[in-house]
C-alpha cells in the first residue's frame, strides 16, 4: 500500500508542473485617484501565446514588465510566466477575466474589481495641485480668471514630471500666462492663470488638473535583492462648477466697455485715404463685437479686420471720397455686471473737409420747347432774317416731333447699357439692395474700381443673374 502511495505521489509531481494554468491578482484592490495599480498575470505551460495589453480600467498602461521561471523536477521542465502592467485608474471599475491560450487551450483569469476613492490632499504634502476661480456664477460671455498653483515642498525631488490642464469644455481660452514661481520657507509655489469665458447656459464644469511625478524608489528582484527603479505617482486638483446665466434678449455683450474714435485729420484732397482707427477697451467679450464698416454714399470704404491685444480691439477703415462727407457715429451695447443694466456708448460724428472737391452733377431736363426758344434766340441775336427764322421754327418742330418718337427707344437702350456697364450708374441702382449679400459683393468691387486705382474684375454673366433677380432694367 505504501509503495502504491510513493508511485501516485511521484507521478502527481512529475505530471502537475505540465499542466497550464492561469490566474490574475493586482497589489492593491482599494486606491486613492492618483494611484499607481499593479496588475500581474500569472502564467504556467509550455506553448503560451502572450497578451498585449495597452489599456486597464479604461486607462493607458504606464509600464510592463515580464519575468521567467524554470523548474525541473524529476527530470520534466516547466515554465512559468509573470507578466506586470501598471496603470493609474480614475474610476472605481472591474478588469474583465481574460481568456488566454496555453498549451493549446484557451484558460481564464479571475474578475478582479478596483475601488478608486477621492483624493485627499493633506496640508504637508510634498505636492499640491489646485484650481481656483475668483466667480462662481456668470453670464455668457462674461470674462473671469481661473488660477492653477502648484506647490512643491522645499527638500522634495522630482526627477521627472508631467502636466496635464483641466479640459475647459463649454468655455473659450482668451489667454493663458505664464508660469510665475514664488519660494518661502517651506514650499515652491508656481501659479498660472487663465482668462476664459462660457460660451453656453447652464451648469459648466472644469475637470481637475494633473501633475505625474516621477520619483526614486527600490524593489526587490528575483534574487531578493534591492533594485532602484523610478516610481511615478499621479496628483490631481479640485473640480469647478459655475452656474451660467444668459444674458437679456438683445445684447451679446457683457462687460464694462469705453470707445473711442481716432482720426489722423478731418481734411484731405479728393480721392485722398483718409485712415481712422475705432478702439474698444474694457473687461468683457471682445471677440463678439462685429465690424464697425459703415456705408456711406458716394464714399469708398475698406475695413481691415478686427484685432484684438488683451483688453483692447481695434479696427482700421479706410474712407476715399471725391467730395465732403460725415462720418457717422460708432455704437456698442452691452450689458453691465455691476449694475444690471444695458448701457449704450458711442463715438461722436465727424464732418470730414475734401479739398479740390469734384462739384456735383446737377440733372438738368430741358423740353424741346425750351431748345427751340434757345435756338430762336441765338438766332435773332445773331441778325438773322424773319424768314430764316420762320424756317428755323419749322424745322425745330419737326426735329422735336421726331425726338419725342424716339426718345423712349434711345432712353431704353441707354439706360440698358450704362446699368452694366457704367460703374456709378450701376452701383447707384444697386445701393437700395445692399442687404443682399450678393450685392453688398458687387458694391465693394465697385466701390474700389470708382474710387481707388484698383480694376477688380465682375462677373459680368453673375451681374446679368443678380439684375434679372433684382428686376433691375
Amino acid at each position: 500500500m505504501k509503495t502504491i502511495t510513493k508511485v501516485a505521489l511521484l507521478l502527481f509531481i512529475t505530471v502537475y508542473p505540465l499542466f497550464a494554468s492561469l490566474s490574475a491578482r493586482v497589489d492593491t484592490s482599494s486606491v486613492e485617484l492618483g494611484d499607481v495599480v499593479t496588475f500581474s498575470l500569472d502564467i504556467s505551460g509550455q506553448k503560451i501565446k502572450k497578451p498585449e495589453i495597452t489599456r486597464l480600467c479604461e486607462s493607458d498602461v504606464i509600464s510592463t514588465s515580464s519575468q521567467t521561471n524554470m523548474q525541473i523536477i524529476n527530470g520534466a521542465m516547466s515554465k512559468s510566466y509573470t507578466l506586470s502592467y501598471k496603470f493609474s485608474p480614475q474610476k472605481s471599475c472591474k478588469i474583465e477575466p481574460f481568456g488566454l491560450e496555453i498549451d493549446g487551450k484557451v484558460e481564464h483569469s479571475e474578475m478582479i474589481e478596483i475601488e478608486v476613492k477621492a483624493p485627499s490632499q493633506s496640508r504637508d504634502a510634498n505636492f499640491m495641485l489646485t484650481l481656483s476661480s475668483n466667480k462662481e456664477e456668470l453670464y455668457v460671455g462674461e470674462t473671469f480668471e481661473l488660477t492653477l498653483t502648484f506647490k512643491q515642498k522645499n527638500g522634495a525631488s522630482a526627477l521627472d514630471s508631467k502636466f496635464t490642464q483641466p479640459e475647459f469644455k463649454g468655455f473659450w481660452v482668451r489667454s493663458e500666462s505664464q508660469p510665475q514661481k514664488v519660494q518661502d520657507v517651506d514650499y515652491t509655489t508656481t501659479t498660472m492663470v487663465y482668462t476664459l469665458l462660457p460660451q453656453r447656459v447652464g451648469e459648466l464644469k472644469i475637470s481637475r488638473a494633473q501633475m505625474q511625478i516621477a520619483s526614486r524608489d527600490n524593489r526587490v528582484d528575483s534574487w531578493g535583492s534591492f533594485m532602484p527603479t523610478i516610481k511615478w505617482k499621479n496628483y490631481f486638483s479640485n473640480e469647478l462648477s459655475f452656474s451660467v446665466k444668459p444674458l437679456p434678449l438683445g445684447v451679446t455683450l457683457v462687460g464694462d466697455f469705453k470707445i473711442k474714435l481716432l482720426l489722423e485729420k478731418d481734411e484731405v484732397n479728393a480721392n485722398e485715404p483718409l485712415n481712422v482707427a475705432i478702439e474698444v477697451s474694457g473687461d468683457g467679450n471682445l471677440e463678439d463685437i462685429k465690424s464697425f464698416k459703415p456705408y456711406i454714399d458716394r464714399v469708398g470704404v475698406f475695413e481691415e479686420k478686427p484685432l484684438i491685444e488683451g483688453s483692447k480691439l481695434s479696427q482700421k477703415i479706410t474712407f476715399v471720397a471725391q467730395n465732403d462727407f460725415v462720418i457717422p457715429p460708432f455704437e456698442i451695447k452691452y450689458f453691465d455686471i455691476k449694475t444690471k443694466e444695458i448701457k449704450s456708448i458711442s463715438t461722436k460724428e465727424r464732418e470730414v473737409k475734401v479739398k479740390n472737391a469734384k462739384p456735383k452733377e446737377e440733372l438738368v431736363i430741358k423740353t424741346d420747347n425750351e431748345q427751340i426758344s434757345k435756338n430762336s434766340a441765338i438766332a435773332i441775336s445773331d441778325g438773322y432774317d424773319k424768314s430764316y427764322l420762320f424756317i428755323a421754327f419749322v424745322v425745330g418742330v419737326f426735329l422735336g416731333t421726331v425726338l419725342m418718337i424716339l426718345k423712349p427707344l434711345i432712353n431704353f437702350k441707354r439706360t440698358k447699357k450704362s446699368s452694366i456697364k457704367e460703374p456709378r450708374t450701376l452701383l447707384a441702382k444697386l445701393l437700395p439692395h445692399k442687404d443682399d449679400e450678393e450685392v453688398r459683393g458687387v458694391i465693394e468691387k465697385l466701390e474700389q474700381n470708382i474710387y481707388t486705382d484698383k480694376t477688380l474684375e465682375i462677373d459680368k454673366k453673375a451681374l446679368k443673374e443678380l439684375l434679372k433677380r433684382l428686376k433691375i432694367d
